[in-house]
């Protein structure tokens, strides 16, 4: 072969190798690896981890970019390890899906301490692509084909080395606690638990969890069971209890306290007996924290830890078999009730939860009194209702007016006075394990946003099928069928308290 047909042959045969290899790269994408995921996270809240395992067990890929330099927010760097259960008004457990392994684990004690729960959030994202401490810059967007709607096209963040990285998804998650992706999205705030206690703009307490040890909790129990129900009450307040692994209640000793700062609380004493004479207490309220401010963040630790220290002798005084109590440490975060929350494709209302209404696009079965914690300038907050059971509708996950972007866990579309009994892990939880089981099985056609009555009645059917998990055919209670049209506004904007 002449010299010139050889550079010819070349060229072509290197043409045909580049073309091959765009072609992979597209076959590529069209599936979704880590460069081109199927889905991005952002965050490492506990609820959007079962989004990410669900999606990756229906053979989607993956990937989490955290805000945080440490991953497991509330759970594992929070240690926020009180763990409430929905149940409806029989008594019976609403857990569903994997977040009722948890669950099971933790009362029979088999998860109890920070190194378990971070074992148990670890093996939920294993083999799941997860990069710590970034910070999103810039999201681009584009219409969305044949639709009113947007679609988040790429993100550009800084990684912890502050170098600059775009990448490119099919769908997008919002997974953090204080809105790091939907806060950059043109969305309408969600009006806050100003709406109910008035004000400014404001948001229900943090918690600092306090940790002690050397605690003689058959002690404990055994002085506290002797007591008559009356002499209870009038020495520890309503409704206090104590069993072989919890307490609850304890309002009075919250009240006896005296706070060094009007920035701090002790509510009433939610206790667990982790093991072997340590005991982790959410009851100290932490006022004016802003979640997206690192530096906020710090001062409310540093607050939290100083008063937990105060707090100590207080609790020795207070309760038999806490006369040896020492402090155990402290947390590297906080518990973050509530932040900025943005519309949703639907808003629940409190109505929604106390006539137990069901959805078409349920992605949930729900329940848990709606508990509005305490604020600065009404610390001990309000109970506005205890519904029986209620659905979740996907519509309450999706931003309003974008096809690829879902919400997750405490972003979760709810009025200020829904939001009470919505926000409780295991009702977002169970939304998010169900939405990425649909991501998994829709492949991408149709999204999520395009779904209809028959296309859910479908999903719902292989969801119960293949998982066991139950969205539709449940009927909850409807306790607020006597009330007039006015009555139902006033209950929505917590102006109205049902008590059974």
């Amino acid at each position: 072969m002449k010299p010139k047909y050889r550079v010819v042959a070349g060229l072509m045969i290197a043409l045909l190798i580049f073309l091959a290899g765009c072609e992979a790269g597209s076959d590529d994408r069209g599936r979704g690896n880590d460069s081109f995921p199927d889905v991005a996270v952002i965050g490492s809240e506990i609820e959007g981890m079962y989004l990410a395992r669900a999606a990756k067990d229906e053979g989607l890929s993956v990937v989490i970019l955290d805000p945080r330099n440490q991953p497991g927010g509330q759970l594992v760097q929070g240690e926020m390890h009180f763990l409430d259960e929905p149940e409806d008004d029989s008594r019976q457990s609403l857990l569903q899906g994997r977040v009722k392994e948890l669950f099971d684990r933790y009362k029979r004690g088999d998860i109890r301490l920070s190194g378990e729960f971070a074992q148990y959030f670890h093996s939920l994202i294993e083999d799941i692509p997860l990069e710590s401490g970034i910070t999103i810059v810039g999201i681009k967007l584009a219409p969305e084909e044949g639709s009113s709607r947007q679609r988040i096209e790429s993100i550009t963040y800084r990684d912890a080395a502050g170098k600059e990285k775009t990448l490119q998804a099919k769908y997008w998650v919002e997974n953090t606690d204080f809105g790091a992706l939907s806060g950059k999205l043109a969305l309408k705030r969600i009006p806050g638990i100003e709406t109910v206690f008035g004000g400014e703009k404001d948001y229900m307490a943090a918690s600092m969890m306090m940790k002690f040890r050397h605690v003689d909790w058959d002690k404990f129990r055994r002085e506290f069971n002797r007591l008559s129900k009356q002499e209870a009450e009038e020495k520890y307040g309503t409704q206090s209890t104590v069993t072989d692994k919890f307490t609850w209640g304890f309002g009075h000793v919250g009240a006896r306290y005296t706070p060094s700062s009007k920035e701090v609380f002790l509510r009433g004493l939610n206790a667990i007996h982790l093991r072997d004479g340590e005991v982790l207490i959410n009851a100290l309220l932490v006022y004016n924290v802003d979640p997206s401010s690192p530096e906020s963040v710090e001062r409310a630790l540093a607050l939290g830890k100083a008063e937990t220290e105060k707090v100590l002798p207080h609790l020795r005084q207070e309760l038999p078999g806490w006369e040896e109590a020492e402090l155990n440490g402290f947390p590297n975060y906080l518990y973050i009730r509530d932040f900025d929350r943005y519309e949703t494709e639907y808003v629940l209302q409190a109505a929604d939860l106390m006539s137990g209404t069901m959805f078409w696009d349920n992605v949930s079965i729900a329940g848990y009194p709606i508990d509005l914690q305490g604020t600065m300038s009404h610390n001990w907050g309000l109970q506005v209702g205890d519904p029986d059971k209620y659905g979740m509708p996907l519509r309450s996950f999706i931003p309003k007016g974008y096809a690829n972007a879902i919400v997750a866990g405490k972003n979760v579309g709810a009025s200020a006075v829904a939001y009470g009994s919505a926000r409780i892990q295991p009702n977002t939880a169970l939304a998010a394990e169900v939405i990425g089981i649909m991501l998994g099985r829709l492949k991408g056609e149709p999204g999520l946003a395009e779904l209809t009555e028959q296309d859910m009645k479908e999903m719902h059917s292989y969801i119960a099928e293949k998982y066991g998990i139950i969205l539709s055919g449940v009927k909850g209670a409807n306790k607020i069928e006597h009330l007039s049209g006015e009555q139902i506004e006033q209950l929505n904007q917590g102006k109205l308290t049902l008590h059974d």
